[in-house]
């Protein structure tokens, strides 16, 4: 593959597919704005959700995670399984969420048990290397990957922003979270760590910079989990000091 038949790494990605059923997501979401009486931060924060989600797929984030280096379509994915869906979550009002909570499969989808383990088997499946390398050669299965990073973001989320259909108390929240980043944190530990490149696509690929296969898997990693841990840490801190709080609300000298 000759570097001069590929896009400029400055380039915009012309992902029309997903720009679509993003823009097709905006417009349901307008559609119930005033029905479940959103408010206009919440409003912010899914317009957030979708510019960030916007951002991944046609920015030349995306022409390098497409074309050039792992690190890019690593953070690219920490984009879309995990910022754009906690903004889209947080985005939704709790009117919003108790009629969508009704429904059963999403009962049984959010529930923390479920939640993260269908997150971590999304993120871990796609991230086995003969599917990462397939999805790079095939559209609709890195259509598909995106999509489902999105979807099982949105139920990881769920539980840590919306107490319905059940309310987790602050203590659970922060354990939820730190088990999210404790489970999910080894996957970019390790491709940090290998000695070797594991991913054909970007090892046989061009290379800009000066930046070999390794090191950029060795940069992908660190990218990785350290973006993962600011965002868990962050959210884990904003609960534990909550659930401290609730904890010595709830103390008394007669209580020791």
């Amino acid at each position: 593959m000759l570097i001069a038949t590929l896009p400029s790494p400055g380039s915009w990605h012309a992902a029309w597919e997903e720009v679509a059923a993003l823009a097709l997501l905006a417009i349901a979401y307008g559609a119930v704005v005033r029905k479940y009486e959103i408010s206009t931060l919440r409003r912010r924060a899914f317009d957030a959700a979708l510019l960030v989600a916007l951002a991944a797929v046609v920015s030349p984030l995306a022409t390098l995670a497409l074309h050039y280096f792992l690190w890019a379509h690593l953070l690219q994915n920490v984009a879309l399984a995990e910022w754009a869906p906690a903004l889209a979550v947080v985005g939704i009002s709790p009117a919003l969420a108790a009629a969508v909570g009704r429904h059963g499969a999403v009962r049984a989808f959010v529930h923390p048990l479920v939640a993260l383990p269908v997150w971590l088997a999304v993120y871990g499946i796609w991230h086995v290397p003969a599917l990462y390398d397939a999805a790079l050669r095939h559209r609709l299965l890195l259509d598909l990957e995106h999509g489902s990073y999105l979807v099982a973001g949105c139920l990881l989320w769920w539980p840590v922003f919306h107490e319905v259909p059940r309310r987790l108390r602050a203590g659970a929240k922060a354990a939820y979270l730190f088990g999210a980043f404790v489970l999910a944190s080894p996957l970019g530990l390790v491709l940090a760590l290998l000695p070797s490149p594991i991913y054909d696509f970007y090892e046989h690929g061009p290379r800009l910079w000066g930046i070999g296969p390794l090191t950029d898997q060795q940069i992908g990693g660190v990218v990785m989990a350290v973006s993962e841990g600011i965002l868990f840490f962050a959210l884990f801190a904003v609960f534990f000091v909550r659930f401290m709080a609730e904890e010595e609300a709830g103390y008394s000298p007669g209580d020791a």
